[in-house]
């Protein structure tokens, strides 16, 4: 059964320009290789939920935490986190459509 990660996250104040760059250059291929999907993206613009909210699909969740668990995903998370605060994540069954 397929599986989306559901990770949400705020930006670090005044770091913007320097997570952007990390996100295009390191942390999308990175997911990418080490096989997740990517899903959506999402922003929001008003409100008190997280500022970010990226998903991203594997085929299964044996597969999903597999890529969890491993080293170069704690590496990549570590770099991530030199951006971003109040990070969070969940592995759920993808439906179709949102899901947050």
């Amino acid at each position: 059964m397929t599986v989306k990660l559901i990770m949400n996250w705020d930006i670090t104040p005044q770091r913007e320009r320097e997570y952007f760059e990390f996100v295009i250059r390191e942390f999308i291929p990175g997911v990418q290789r080490l096989g997740f999907e990517l899903g959506d993206a999402w922003a929001t613009a008003y409100g008190r939920q997280p500022q970010i909210m990226v998903t991203a699909i594997a085929a299964n969740r044996e597969r999903a935490e597999i890529i969890l668990q491993s080293d170069d995903w704690s590496k990549l998370i570590d770099s991530l986190m030199d951006f971003v605060e109040n990070y969070t994540f969940k592995l759920v069954e993808a439906g179709r459509g949102f899901q947050f």
